[in-house]
């Protein structure tokens, strides 16, 4: 883990001090894949947030939110300060994001199942505009217990979205126990292609990887492209590491941030 992915890390952990709660382990698996986004992918503008031409990004995991706050106060979109803030009665930053309240922020998400068909009906809007913005939609791999979301997958596939790319946090923990013992995805790179998109598999915590796999787009002309992101859950505190007890803390105590402040030292 080098000295960015440290300090974003740092950064969600003073929100989670700031606000004194917050989904830590599904946070703590996006750093990567939202660092490598914004930091060498997407065409935004943190100053004119709904400039026409943007890429879009939509967190369908919106509980994984700390993260995308600590990367989108870091690029500007807003004051870091806020972070502090977050979740504390009157604030910009909530549990979830929230799109009226959060500049960079293209969609309220939170109910799971709703960010990719929400990201086709952009991916659809600004072909038929004929702009060069590209939509991505990031989700959790429990989220894909959602019915919605293969029914997006098939609409995409018929449309041809190839501005359209998902990446699925692939952390292998959903909220109280491992998807495959809750509903098993696997094969899931099949079960994608099957429904007409092209598919490339990462190490979702491998800077290098991403920045080389998201460098190819779309991955094949005329197919919406999907990144299946290996991930580790709660990635960087060695002890909410695959620990679903670290899915959700509705209380984050003095003593839990100095665990995490001193494991993140430790982390590699």
């Amino acid at each position: 883990m080098d000295d960015r992915s440290r300090y974003l890390r740092r950064l969600v952990i003073d929100s989670l001090e700031g606000g004194g709660r917050g989904h830590i382990g599904s946070s703590l698996s996006l750093v990567e894949i939202l660092r490598v986004l914004y930091d060498d992918v997407l065409r935004v503008r943190p100053g004119e947030p709904d400039w026409p031409d943007r890429d879009r990004c939509i967190l369908s995991k919106g509980h994984g939110c700390l993260t995308w706050y600590a990367v989108l106060a870091d690029k500007g979109f807003f004051p870091a300060g806020e972070l502090l803030n977050q979740c504390r009665p009157g604030a910009m930053l909530g549990g979830h994001p929230e799109r009226a309240h959060i500049p960079g922020v293209e969609a309220s998400t939170g109910s799971l199942g709703h960010g990719l068909s929400i990201g086709i009906g952009m991916a659809l809007a600004v072909r038929m505009q004929k702009r060069p913005s590209r939509v991505f939609v990031i989700t959790g791999d429990g989220e894909l217990d959602e019915g919605s979301v293969w029914e997006g997958a098939l609409h995409a596939g018929k449309h041809r979205l190839d501005n359209l790319m998902v990446l699925v946090d692939y952390n292998k923990l959903q909220s109280y126990g491992r998807v495959a013992d809750v509903v098993d995805l696997e094969p899931l790179a099949d079960k994608w292609r099957a429904f007409g998109w092209a598919v490339r598999e990462v190490d979702g915590h491998d800077v290098a990887a991403l920045r080389a796999v998201l460098s190819e787009q779309p991955f094949e002309p005329g197919r919406p492209s999907v990144l299946i992101c290996h991930t580790v859950k709660g990635k960087g505190f060695d002890f909410a590491e695959f620990n679903p007890d670290w899915h959700h803390k509705a209380k984050v105590t003095a003593a839990d941030v100095a665990a995490m402040r001193e494991a993140l030292e430790r982390a590699q």
